[in-house]
């Protein structure tokens, strides 16, 4: 039914009145410094009281008829520019925009147009951009992306530190993230202390919490998609930062002038080359660190044609002297080709490869361990923009992935044979197509349809399981056999109302699928999480979410509020008893137990966009619950993402011209958590006995992070800026319980003391960041 409805409303936009004297312009809209193109610019039409906005490459396209018209380019935190034009033809206007000179250098979060968030059609998304991830008070002086996602609403930590997240009730794993199209398995450096993403190569990041574009699925709750910079197009430009822990360089510089350009961006910890001055031989063997590097460059062929190609590779490396050593990393490359094959139909063919890995090795003794597991995949996808008419935009393309899992492999030293687990071969598949209308002056719907495939490839063992979770049976299907298909319809409707210039109410719907999973039992993810598919056994996950809000903008668009409520339905949901075997598992589907699962929620954000003080407010109260006959003895139990209160603030305030200071309050319930009900003593020990799960909660958790930004005397003959970032990471002390821990008293029979262990207490930090 809901199928038939998305296919009702996609046949009934394309039908439009389309006048023979309508004329096309088309262009791309920059930064008029670096040549960088924006995302989410705007031009407005005065005259028709109508615009467009510039997609995730700069480029737009509008339809109207003939005429004069004064049109208004805009960008937050950029001087708006005016033009006038007589359109008697198709013409091709490219617009450099200029930053904005602001007094007293107030700070300001810049994004897309300033009343994008009212006359869009998408809910529930986030945005944001390297510049606003630098001014956020961080751990350890590290500006992290994931950090500054987690305190938006909707979305949750799972443990303090933690570069994952949990999307209004979902897992880790029903995130999609992209880094320049590419998907990125694990985003932690440091067992999530740091996320992969450095600030100083990354352009714009965008959140979607449910209401994922068309153009993208295999993930149940969120799209987090984060775009790299192309580089500065005009000159050599040179940024970096000297930290505590870490330090990071980038370099930028034209290919051709206009034309062309490329980015360079390295980072690396040296926390193993302190380790190196102790006398201590136990000491200073170990390692302990992590580096990546981000690269891209794009050359303009001509006026139809752009090509890019853009790469990321990181690793990490911990070590205790000889005896014991573990490594982990991702690696993505992206190859796009962007075409025009006219001033209304904008394509973008796209080449991919992502890689996650980790090895562990064991030394001690003979024979030595050396354990390894890697996931790879390899894609191609097309997509194309075809703007339909003045008031209809339709989008569509396809992709298809080969995904290969390598779950895992142990070799022994000085033995001929080892112990490997089966691969996992699969093709993914999936085709969309997405229809954009505006309906008069109000009313603007954007109705989806993706049609999404997945098959499991041989050569392949495949263990059959009976109601008591034992193997029946086992099957053996020949190299390249494909032995089992599954497909899916996932409808999307979304639709905005605009009462006014200043308010608007939305609404929508997603239906969507997940191919792939994660085999954990932990909520804060570790790097030998092993990562595996739908299949014969295994259903893929299913996700309905309805979502409805209203948005309001004050003062000439400078304050933003939003509210919105959701309600998720997740079916086919996957889950693990208590101790089950998920490591080097040759017969997983013993473990895995299904279910299904609920959320729902409200959400509330109020930002201030501009001015010497900005900053939000956001606020969640939410619940997560699970259900699933064979855990809990059948009783539904909170999810381990249930977390009902939420509550992030953050103010930047501009002191003077070089003296900046940023807070962050964060404030939540406590995290589910199973305590024990009782216990059975035995002679003169006790085990502890345990009833329902998650029947108990973590204390609240709460802290508050400031940093002072001082810059240095601004003197326009001297190229070298200069800066110092000082931060206090929890700044009041507070002791958050990182776990909790049960212990018989030695002194008191028949006693039990809670421990909880901390984390963090409070952590300073110095980072000079220069640029020339």
């Amino acid at each position: 039914m809901r199928t038939r409805i998305i296919l009702f409303f996609l046949v009934g936009l394309l039908f439009t009145a389309h006048s023979q004297n309508d004329v096309t312009i088309s262009g791309y809209v920059k930064d008029k410094d670096t040549g960088e193109t924006l995302i989410g610019a705007t031009l407005y039409i005065q005259e028709l009281q109508a615009g467009s906005v510039t997609n995730a490459y700069g480029f737009y396209s509008m339809t109207v008829p003939e005429g004069k018209y004064t049109i208004q380019y805009s960008y937050i935190g950029y001087q708006n520019q005016v033009i006038e034009v007589d359109l008697t033809g198709k013409q091709t206007i490219n617009i450099d925009l200029a930053p904005k000179s602001i007094e007293l250098n107030a700070v300001e979060i810049k994004g897309r147009a300033r009343d994008h968030n009212i006359k869009s059609t998408q809910m529930g998304m986030v945005q944001m951009d390297s510049k606003t991830l630098k001014n956020l008070p961080v751990l350890f002086g590290e500006s992290d992306l994931m950090k500054s996602i987690q305190m938006m609403p909707g979305v949750q930590s799972p443990v303090e530190g933690s570069s994952g997240f949990s999307v209004r009730g979902g897992a880790m794993d029903q995130n999609l993230i992209l880094l320049d199209e590419a998907t990125v398995y694990n985003p932690s450096h440091l067992m999530g202390f740091f996320s992969v993403f450095n600030a100083d190569a990354i352009k714009d990041v965008t959140l979607y919490k449910g209401d994922i574009p068309a153009s993208a699925g295999g993930r149940l709750s969120s799209l987090l998609d984060v775009r790299m910079r192309d580089g500065n197009k005009k000159e050599f430009q040179a940024e970096g930062g000297l930290g505590l822990i870490s330090s990071r360089l980038t370099l930028e510089a034209p290919i051709k002038k206009d034309k062309g350009s490329f980015i360079i961006s390295g980072r690396r910890t040296y926390a193993d080359m302190f380790l190196r001055l102790s006398s201590d031989s136990s000491i200073n063997q170990n390692k302990l660190y992590f580096y990546d590097l981000n690269a891209k460059a794009n050359y303009e062929i001509n006026s139809n044609n752009r090509v890019f190609l853009s790469g990321y590779f990181g690793k990490d490396a911990y070590g205790y002297a000889d005896d014991f050593g573990m490594n982990w990393g991702n690696a993505t490359l992206t190859a796009r080709w962007n075409h025009l094959f006219s001033e209304k139909l904008f394509s973008n063919l796209t080449l991919l490869y992502s890689k996650y890995n980790y090895q562990v090795e064991i030394n001690q003794g003979t024979p030595d361990y050396d354990w390894t597991s890697y996931l790879e995949n390899l894609s191609a996808k097309y997509d194309f923009t075809w703007y339909f008419s003045p008031s209809t935009t339709i989008r569509f393309g396809g992709q298809a992935i080969r995904h290969f899992i390598q779950p895992g492999r142990f070799e022994v030293s000085n033995q001929a044979s080892d112990y490997k687990v089966s691969d996992n071969k699969a093709m993914e598949y999936a085709t969309y197509v997405l229809a954009e209308r505006k309906i008069g002056d109000k009313l603007k719907i954007d109705a989806g349809l993706r049609f999404s495939a997945f098959q499991n490839i041989g050569k392949a063992t495949v263990y059959r399981i009976d109601d008591n979770f034992e193997v029946t049976d086992t099957v053996n299907y020949g190299k390249n056999n494909i032995y089992n298909t599954h497909t899916g319809l996932e409808p999307r409707l979304s639709a905005r109302y605009l009462v006014d210039e200043k308010n608007s109410l939305k609404a929508s719907y997603s239906h969507t699928y997940q191919y792939i999973q994660l085999a954990s039992n932990s909520t804060s993810g570790t790097p030998l999480d092993v990562w595996f598919p739908a299949s014969e056994y295994i259903q893929p996950q299913v996700c309905d979410q309805l979502s409805v809000g209203w948005f309001r903008n004050f003062d000439n668009n400078s304050y933003e509020a939003s509210v919105e409520t959701f309600y998720k339905w997740m079916d086919h949901q996957i889950d693990f008893e208590a101790n089950s075997n998920l490591m080097l598992n040759d017969q997983l589907e013993k473990e895995v137990r299904f279910g299904k699962a609920h959320s729902y929620g409200l959400e509330f954000l109020l930002r201030k966009n501009e001015g010497k003080l900005n900053g939000w407010i956001g606020y969640t109260w939410s619940r997560a619950w699970r259900n699933f006959p064979d855990i809990n003895n059948g009783k539904e139990y909170r999810a381990n993402y249930d977390i009902p209160h939420n509550l992030n603030i953050v103010l930047n305030y501009q002191l003077s011209k070089r003296v900046g200071i940023s807070s962050a309050w964060v404030y939540k319930t406590g995290a589910p958590i199973t305590y024990p009900s009782m216990r059975f003593r035995h002679g003169e020990s006790s085990l502890p006995i345990y009833t329902d799960k998650n029947n108990a909660r973590m204390p609240d958790y709460h802290r508050l992070d400031l940093s002072v930004i001082i810059k240095g005397k601004d003197k326009p003959e001297r190229k070298w800026e200069g800066e110092w970032h000082i931060g206090l990471y929890n700044a009041y002390n507070r002791a958050n319980a990182y776990s909790v821990q049960f212990e018989e008293d030695p002194d008191t029979p028949n006693k039990i003391n809670a421990y909880k262990m901390v984390m963090f207490r409070i952590v300073p930090s110095v980072t000079y960041n220069f640029k020339f």
